[in-house]
Order: structure tokens, then sequence, then C-alpha cells
């Protein structure tokens, strides 16, 4: 069943960025708030199978600035974990006002499986310190798997245009690497919270174990102040995957409700 994990590993917190050599464009002021907190359920079918939780806390720890603590929880539902349990935990620290982070850690426990990861990001000298030793990186903006979700939310997409692409380059599992994006458009679906007006997104995905060679995965993306994932679909080897966006709570933003920055 780790199937289901990883879908919702990439889903939640995979995104893109405008390139590998410069800066990225992002809002000076962030769409989330202390306080905000996302719930997510990731259906296999129509068989719920894994569930998320994301929120922003007011950070216990001190930086050279003002911080947001980024908190994610993720694990397999009781009718899956009878065959496989995913009990995973994800902590970022990031500055509030570049959302870059200085502090990443992991606690991964999936089956029989478990690692943890204790990463510090010199964003100055282009390098992230893990575990297994010190990696360059080709930019100054280097994420780990939470911030790059956070970050993403605050990127200037005021010049996108269908069929766009972009990278953002993140540090996972002793290596540094980036993940394309391409910009599909903007769109109406329905939600458990409503009809709520989307910016669509198709994350690169590789085939191989999961994913069909024709498989494309769909991200619904609020196209309001607040940029939070609603939705995300993924046809998979057998059958096919589905995140839904089950409760919001601390919006900085009223859901749906448009400001300058929304396309």
């Amino acid at each position: 069943m780790k199937t289901f994990y990883i879908v919702l590993l990439t889903v939640l917190f995979s995104w893109g960025g405008y390139g590998h050599t410069q800066n990225l464009p992002y809002l000076k002021e962030p769409t989330f708030k202390e306080g905000e907190k996302l719930t997510y359920r990731l259906k296999y079918g129509s068989m719920s199978a894994a569930n998320g939780v994301l929120s922003v806390n007011k950070s216990k720890l001190q930086f050279s600035q003002p911080t947001y603590h980024l908190s994610a929880y993720g694990q397999t539902s009781s009718f899956f974990s009878v065959f496989y349990t995913v009990k995973n935990k994800y902590d970022s620290y990031i500055s509030a006002s570049t959302y870059l982070p200085y502090l990443y850690i992991e606690d991964i426990r999936e089956g029989s499986y478990t690692r943890r990861e204790y990463a510090t990001f010199d964003s100055k000298n282009k390098s992230v310190k893990g575990q297994a030793g010190t990696f360059s990186s080709p930019v100054t903006q280097t994420f780990d798997l939470l911030s790059a979700y956070y970050f993403a939310r605050n990127l200037d997409f005021s010049s996108l245009k269908p069929g766009d692409g972009f990278k953002l380059t993140y540090f996972l599992n002793d290596e540094i690497a980036q993940l394309g994006i391409e910009y599909i458009g903007v769109e109406k679906i329905k939600t458990s919270l409503g009809t709520i007006e989307c910016i669509k997104l198709s994350p690169e995905i590789k085939p191989g174990r999961i994913f069909r060679k024709d498989s494309r995965l769909y991200l619904w993306v609020t196209n309001d102040g607040n940029r939070i994932p609603v939705r995300a679909h993924v046809e998979i080897l057998i059958g096919s995957v589905t995140l839904e966006l089950a409760k919001a709570e601390g919006l900085k933003y009223e859901l749906g409700k448009k400001v300058s920055y929304s396309k």
C-alpha cells in the first residue's frame, strides 16, 4: 500500500518554479497565516486509503528572521493499515519573508521501514547539510518537500499562459533534484466545500511501478487569496487515486475570495 502514500506525498508537496538559473518570483505577503490547518483524504477508487494534515504554527525555535513552523502528518486509513501501515511526520522551519527553509525534520514509518532526516539549509552558500553529508545546489532557492509546498502557494503566476512549464529545486532522500509542472489554465470544479474556481496544473510524474506510460497528474488549486490545493487526480497501473481537501480551517481569506494576484 506504499503506492497511496507516494501519491499523497507527490500531490501535497510537489510543485514547480520558473527555471533553475534565476530566483523564482514570489508574492511578498504570504497566502497563509499562523493557525491554518488543511485536512486531506486520499482515495483509491471510491475507498478511503490515507489522510494528511498540514498546519502553519508559531515557531518555538529562533533563527535569523521571523519564522513559521510548518507541520505535516500523513497516515493510511484504518482499513488499509491492516495491509500496510504508514505514519509519517514532517516539520519545516521557514523564513516568514522569503519562505526559504532553515531546518527540515522528517520521521518516516512505512511498514517495517523507518527513516529520520535532519537537514539544515544554507541558501547563501547554496548547500544543504543532511544526515548523509553536505549537498550542493545550483540555486539559492532550494526547498524541502514541505517548504516547497508553501513557497509554491506564493509564486507569482501573473505571467503564466496555458502550456507554460516551470521547475522548483528540492532536497529529498539525500539528493537535490528538480520537478517540472505545466500550467493548464483556470476552471471551476465541484468539491466537498462547494464549487470553486481553480488554477489547474499538471506536475510531472515518471511511469513505472505506480504510474502508466500515459498517466497525467492533475492538480486544482484555489484561484483565490489562499492558493490551496482542493483536488488532485491520477490514473495508476490499477485504478486511480484522488486527493481531496476535506476541511480548511484558519484560512487567511474567505475560501473563493479573489485578490490582486488571482488569475
